[in-house]
């Protein structure tokens, strides 16, 4: 199964130090260049782990597979998406809501880094998902509060 991403949803599953299990959960992985210079910029979170694990993961991107794009989406979301499509990929992850919906109205099947957490613990990855939330809620990653609330739900994680 092939999985596209974008950075914000690499940064937060570096957090907590699971880019591994994206290996495991997935036959591949490939970010488009401009997710590979956003996430290894100096000074961004993560950069150094994400700078190694990518090295490898770099593919071409051909802009002219049309996605219809909102006002504010970035670079590297546009080319995740046009990955996306060129590779006929299975998933797209990545976390910002505006693209996420961008991403849906084009079809793409999408899923976030919440997802991945619970797919690690699922396959038997992780023993809960509780300890890594509360890593990337310290970090510079935001997950909204539902969000986090709906995850320990459905990974039975709730007190």
């Amino acid at each position: 199964m092939l999985i596209i991403a974008d950075t914000s949803a690499l940064v937060a599953i570096a957090t907590c130090n699971g880019l591994q299990w994206l290996d495991a959960l997935f036959s591949e992985l490939q970010v488009p260049n401009a997710v590979y210079v956003e996430a290894i910029t100096e000074g961004k979170p993560q950069a150094e782990k994400l700078k190694l694990y990518l090295v490898d993961k770099v593919s071409k991107t051909d802009l002219s597979d049309l996605v219809i794009a909102a006002p504010g989406m970035g670079k590297g979301e546009l080319e995740a998406m046009a990955l996306y499509r060129q590779r006929q990929a299975d998933r797209l992850l990545i976390d910002d809501l505006r693209a996420r919906k961008v991403a849906l109205f084009n079809k793409i099947h999408v899923i976030g880094s919440v997802g991945i957490l619970l797919m690690a613990k699922n396959q038997g990855l992780i023993p809960a998902i509780k300890p890594c939330l509360e890593m990337i809620q310290a970090s510079e990653v935001h997950l909204g509060d539902s969000l986090i609330a709906e995850a320990l739900q459905m990974a039975g994680e709730t007190s």
